[in-house]
């Protein structure tokens, strides 16, 4: 079994995925994770799902019965140092993270989203599903924040963030 798993996790990292970051605002403090198993799921109605591991608190107040709304902004190449920050572990709170990025709380959720990403959507949890080591967020979109006229997708491949 050992060796399945060391050679599914090389073949899942020559799947090469866009960077996204959630962030939830929890009503205690501000959340952040970088997820790079982020899917469109309907186009009508407008819905998405993420993956979260599923020990994290991120997956703990997304998986509450009365979760929170969240956004997710997909980030440019030249957000690597956010995607870097919001993976580490032992991570502080989103809002000391955000403190030198621009960004903006959303409309709709109150969460946490940096500018200058290629776009940015705020959701809400419409079910959730225990799977393995992870938790399945669907999501239904409740707005576009912002949807970006140019720029490069920040690109995980090879366990490593590149530009497209």
């Amino acid at each position: 079994m050992e060796d399945l798993l060391t050679d599914f996790g090389s073949a899942l990292a020559l799947w090469a995925t866009g960077v996204t970051l959630v962030t939830i605002a929890d009503g205690r403090d501000d959340i952040g994770v970088t997820v790079s198993s982020f899917l469109p799921v309907s186009f009508e109605p407008p819905m998405v799902a993420v993956s979260l591991m599923a020990p994290t608190y991120p997956a703990e107040v997304l998986a509450r019965p009365a979760a929170p709304g969240f956004a997710v902004t997909v980030l440019s190449a030249a957000q690597r140092l956010v995607a870097g920050r919001f993976s580490a572990s032992g991570r502080p709170g989103a809002r000391l993270m955000m403190e030198d990025v621009p960004h903006d709380r959303g409309v709709v959720t109150g969460a946490l989203i940096p500018s200058g990403g290629l776009c940015a959507l705020e959701c809400s949890v419409a079910r959730t599903l225990a799977t393995g080591d992870h938790l399945l967020v669907v999501a239904s979109v409740r707005r576009v924040a912002y949807v970006a006229e140019t720029g490069e997708a920040l690109v995980r491949f090879g366990g490593r963030y590149s530009a497209r």
